[in-house]
């Protein structure tokens, strides 16, 4: 299980008091980035070997809107992992269980003239971590 948390800033509401929901979706990126970075591969080592992970698609159905200050756990877990190719699932929820957002979101790997890369061939430390993770299933509160 992976717990990102994010306690939400003034500036992410909007004139509503609530979470602007384009906001969901940078948090899923912030903890997307520190998963990576748990496992030992951070953008800053995959960019160092010359691989990126754009974002392919995202997924989300908000639950409960969210207000300033509020705490909010995302729950993270891998859900594909193809070698090229990864899926996460995200279950946001505030500290008393209240579930604010699911989603999901896609991410190839590319290197850097945007050509798709085999992470089994390319980097493959990285590849067996992701396999292992996804053998485990490790990853989001259920």
């Amino acid at each position: 299980m992976y717990v990102f948390r994010h306690t939400v800033r003034y500036y992410e509401t909007d004139k509503m008091g609530i979470t602007h929901h384009s906001n969901y979706i940078r948090w899923m990126e912030e903890a997307r980035m520190d998963y990576l970075g748990s496992l030992g591969f951070g953008m800053r080592r995959l960019e160092a070997e010359g691989v990126t992970s754009p974002v392919v698609s995202v997924d989300c159905r908000y639950r409960h809107p969210t207000v300033f200050d509020d705490e909010v756990r995302i729950g993270l877990r891998l859900s594909t992992y193809t070698g090229a190719r990864l899926s996460l699932s995200y279950r946001m929820t505030l500290p008393d269980g209240t579930e604010v957002c699911t989603a999901g979101s896609e991410h190839c790997f590319i290197d850097a003239a945007g050509r798709p890369v085999s992470l089994k061939k390319r980097f493959p430390a990285f590849d067996a971590v992701l396999r292992a993770e996804l053998e485990a299933g490790e990853g989001a509160e259920q």
